[in-house]
């Protein structure tokens, strides 16, 4: 289970923070609200109940606390309590921060409310506590010794953690200081330094808050384990010898993927509204939107109805049953119908276990061959036995310089797979890392021509040839990659040559940026998405430095190569051509072309024959019949298609359509073809339902030749976006 967390912002809202300083063009709240939002919606992020947090406002113009019949107490308000914050909140949190007209407000006696805030929720159980204070420093400060003490006492007897963050504060370490700083302000910042060095806080300058929120921040999971058993070498069954070990085995490696969008539906009584959800899958493939009613959502609900041919049924087709259809297998262009009773033949019996079969010399083995990410494997806790004999296992493959290959099973009648296992010795444990390495059907094997010979017909070998790189460009391109090195470019703390682009300093830019703008848009509905961070697009491009010190290199090779630029593409190259006769006077194509009846594309040979004919057509009316003659076939395929048999060729026939029309400078022929076809497959005149082919359509990106494309195009920007929609 998650760590149990419980915060609370304090934030300044006095009339001081109104106020922009030190050249900023945003006032100190704007500024110190970066800040807050930012862990806050990172808190949002979680979706984890155990996440709380709790609001403040610090010098308001009204006073909303239990403790507030004090003198000491007045003009704090509560703006959050202590609870789960979702969007809802959010928003309404976000239209009560705002500047107070309010110079009163005593930072200390905030704390002191945060503190019983947290004590009533938490109570005894095990909270991580903590309290963060945002402030100017420029309100009133009652720092009465006896006070501070006792605050200090009990933050420390409760385990808290006391963050305060000052806007312009001074920060030796971070390297600001502000210039004529107000005395009080000085010594208010004095103060509030004393208080967090007493209860073992963390006291800084909002600068270098705000300029931290740029690194990501990474996820900490907790380990589940894959497979929990026993790691074996021989039958145990059998034989007396077989070693038996118990292990657990946990992800080493894992890709994380970035934030998924999900759709929703507003009421239409409440249209005005900006409240939005995402919506869960079920697993009988309908949509149900999470607590509808309290956010105004309605239920979002998808179905689907299977069809079958039937002539006497109205429209030619019969709705039939989920629970009539039966499974079958693709074998050929036939299927092959399997029953329930009979479908455990199609499954392998297996049980659990993690077997070794073999083992491989390290020098043996091809790092291609890794299929999967890595996994660890340590002896089961608190069994000191196993612990030894995994270690003796370990020891022995890294002094034999070997790996183990070993057959899992994490689960009965799961399928088995094959890993391999690789020693690791370090100062504090030992383990086995593994990989999933491939069955003999999952490798493909290609014979690509060597790269430094050419092999005639007839078996000559070349050695010189214009495709071979000479000593010239192999030495040029030498040099330029060794000017290029990264792995030393970088500088560390001690300025000594280091790696440029070190592992933990090299984060996913879509997963993070997707990350850092939807919480942008949480609380900034309206205004536009910041940049991304620099750290995202740091490793973007080849550092300045680096490509200044190799131009002359890459100069060389380039001249050793005899790199040109290519030209650009000519646009409608064969329309309104002038044809070169041959000098007999003959006309070949009228020659081969038999009777001279009309020619037809065939379904067989449909590419070859339509690039023939669109390049035999003498006028645009013969262009426009030879694309609707494809056009014909492409549908017949889509609309014949057992499954996704004929998608692949479908799409390549469309692609050839759209590149032959480009550079006839005739777009609006295919335009008019796939909106037709989009037409068409919309609305189910293709075979049924071919949204499939749909979806295949859009990745491989043969929509609208927009006049980007093509400047003979009518289509704009607009048009491609609306019929990419499925309207």
């Amino acid at each position: 289970m998650a760590e149990k967390e419980a915060t609370v912002y304090i934030v300044d809202v006095g009339a001081s923070m109104g106020e922009c300083r030190n050249g900023r063009s945003e006032s100190d709240l704007d500024f110190a609200m970066t800040y807050v939002w930012d862990k806050i919606t990172s808190t949002v992020a979680l979706d984890r109940k155990t996440a709380t947090l709790g609001v403040i406002g610090l010098r308001t113009d009204n006073t909303e606390n239990e403790l507030g019949g004090e003198e000491s107490f007045e003009n704090i308000s509560v703006l959050q309590e202590i609870s789960n914050i979702l969007l809802p909140d959010l928003k309404l949190l976000r239209r009560k921060i705002e500047i107070s007209r309010s110079t009163k407000g005593d930072a200390i006696s905030a704390i002191v409310i945060a503190i019983q805030m947290i004590t009533k929720y938490c109570k005894k159980l095990k909270y991580k506590r903590k309290i963060v204070l945002v402030t100017d420093g420029r309100g009133p400060l009652d720092a009465d010794p006896d006070s501070v003490a006792e605050i200090t006492k009990k933050i420390t007897q409760d385990d808290m953690e006391l963050v305060i963050i000052g806007v312009d504060f001074d920060d030796p370490e971070y390297g600001f200081k502000e210039e004529d700083k107000d005395l009080q302000k000085a010594r208010y910042e004095q103060t509030f330094k004393e208080l967090v060095d007493g209860c073992g806080g963390i006291f800084g300058t909002l600068q270098q808050a705000v300029e931290e929120l740029g690194m990501p921040r990474l996820k900490s999971t907790r380990p589940v384990p894959s497979y929990k058993g026993f790691l074996t070498l021989g039958d145990r069954n059998e034989y007396e010898t077989a070693l038996s070990i118990d292990v657990e085995r946990y992800p080493r490696t894992m890709v994380r993927r970035p934030l998924t969008a999900s759709q929703y539906v507003q009421r239409s009584d409440q249209s005005n509204s900006n409240t939005q959800s995402t919506g869960t899958v079920l697993p009988d493939g309908d949509t149900e939107m999470p607590d509808a009613t309290a956010n105004d959502l309605t239920h979002v609900k998808s179905s689907r109805t299977y069809q079958v041919v039937d002539e006497e049924a109205p429209g030619g087709k019969r709705d039939v049953s989920r629970d009539d259809l039966a499974k079958g297998y693709e074998y050929g262009r036939t299927a092959v119908h399997i029953n329930e009773t009979d479908e455990n033949v199609t499954r392998l019996e297996t049980h659990a276990g993690l077997d070794v079969i073999g083992f491989i010399p390290w020098a043996n083995y091809d790092r291609y061959m890794s299929m999967s990410v890595s996994s660890i494997i340590i002896a089961q806790r608190t069994n000191s036995k196993a612990t030894m004999a995994l270690s003796s296992l370990i020891h022995a493959l890294f002094e034999l310089e070997s790996y183990a290959i070993a057959r899992l099973v994490p689960k009965s009648d799961k399928p088995p797979v094959i890993l391999l296992l690789a020693p690791s010795i370090e100062v504090d444990y030992e383990c086995l890392f593994d990989v999933q390495v491939p069955f003999a059907e999952d490798v493909r094997s290609y014979k690509f021509p060597p790269l430094d010979r050419v092999v005639t017909i007839s078996g000559k070998v070349i050695k010189e040839h214009r495709n071979l790189p000479n000593d010239a460009v192999t030495s040029s391109m030498s040099d330029y990659v060794d000017h290029m090195d990264l792995s030393t470019f970088g500088r560390d703390d001690e300025g000594n040559p280091s790696e440029y682009m070190p592992m933990t300093d090299t984060f996913s830019p879509v997963l993070h940026r997707i990350d850092q703008a939807v919480r942008w848009r949480a609380v900034h509905p309206t205004e536009p998405i910041p940049p991304p961070y620099e750290i995202l697009t740091r490793y973007s491009r080849p550092p300045e430095d680096l490509v200044a010190h190799s131009k002359r290199n890459l100069e060389r090779l380039m001249a050793a190569a005899d790199v040109k630029k290519v030209p650009p593409k000519v646009q409608g190259r064969r329309r309104n051509r002038n044809e070169v006769k041959p000098l007999s006077g003959l006309n070949v194509e009228a020659l081969l072309g038999g009777d001279g009846k009309k020619a037809t594309i065939s379904a067989q040979n449909a590419i070859p024959d339509f690039r023939q004919m669109i390049n035999s057509a003498d006028s645009i009316d013969g262009v426009r019949e030879v694309a609707q003659q494809l056009g014909a076939i492409i549908e017949a395929r889509i609309k014949d298609s057992f499954g996704d048999i004929a998608y692949a060729r479908a799409l390549e026939e469309i692609g050839v359509m759209r590149e032959e029309l480009i550079d006839l400078e005739e777009p609006e022929i295919y335009n008019d073809f796939v909106t037709t076809l989009k037409r068409k497959l919309l609305a189910e005149d293709l075979g049924g339902n071919r949204k499939d082919f749909w979806w295949e359509f859009r990745k491989s990106s043969l929509g609208l030749i927009d006049q980007n494309t093509s400047e003979a195009s009518k289509a704009t920007d607009e048009d491609v976006k609306a019929f990419w929609s499925m309207k």
